[in-house]
């Protein structure tokens, strides 16, 4: 993983928008407030961006 705290989904780093930071198998990722919701309701979504995606459950 690179230094820059981008969103997982849409790349915009932190001095485009708000991020915040998530751990995963035992990694660090950062994800905006636009895309909050599809990790918590859709993280299917996130499959090709997060390994293991496809496991996640959605609330």
């Amino acid at each position: 993983m690179s230094n820059t705290k981008s969103c997982l989904v849409c790349k915009k780093s932190s001095t485009e928008t708000p991020v915040t930071k998530f751990y995963y198998q035992e990694s660090e990722f950062y994800i905006c407030p636009q895309h909050i919701p599809v990790l918590i309701h859709k993280p299917h979504e996130l499959e090709g961006l997060l390994d293991g995606a496809d496991k996640l459950q959605g609330g």
